[in-house]
């Protein structure tokens, strides 16, 4: 097991933003589910307080896999969340609960993360919070 992702889904668990960040290169390449592509650890943490105010999530089923050497990793888990607060262009929120299986993907470099790509699938997430 990636002791660095490890590190990263234990910060992301606690809520330890500044924690996330420690284990990111400088430059990372942030790829959002159907969404752009950030980089640099500004919009990493630009990213984070956003997510932060709409939703509150706890990842547990929890298994991490790696591969070359330690330079990708992957991990799979379930995302247990309420939406908090309405994101722009998704479903007005009070409160809904959620529980969605996800996957991220790693490249790693020198011990830090400097690549995060997350996958979901958005159409059940809005099937879920929309109580269909």
């Amino acid at each position: 097991m990636n002791e660095t992702v490890k590190r990263y889904f234990d910060a992301f668990n606690a809520g330890d933003v500044e924690g996330m960040l420690a284990c990111l290169s400088d430059d990372v390449a942030h790829h959002v589910n159907e969404g752009q592509i950030r980089v640099g650890k500004e919009k990493f943490a630009e990213f984070c307080a956003h997510m932060n105010r709409c939703y509150k999530e706890n990842l547990t089923d929890m298994v991490i896999f790696e591969a070359e050497g330690g330079t990708r990793a992957a991990a799979e888990f379930i995302v247990n969340g309420t939406y908090l607060q309405t994101d722009e262009g998704l479903p007005e929120a009070h409160g809904q609960t959620y529980r969605l299986p996800a996957g991220s993907f790693f490249n790693l470099q020198d011990g830090k993360i400097t690549r995060v790509t997350t996958f979901y699938n958005l159409a059940d997430w809005v099937k879920q919070v929309s109580n269909g």
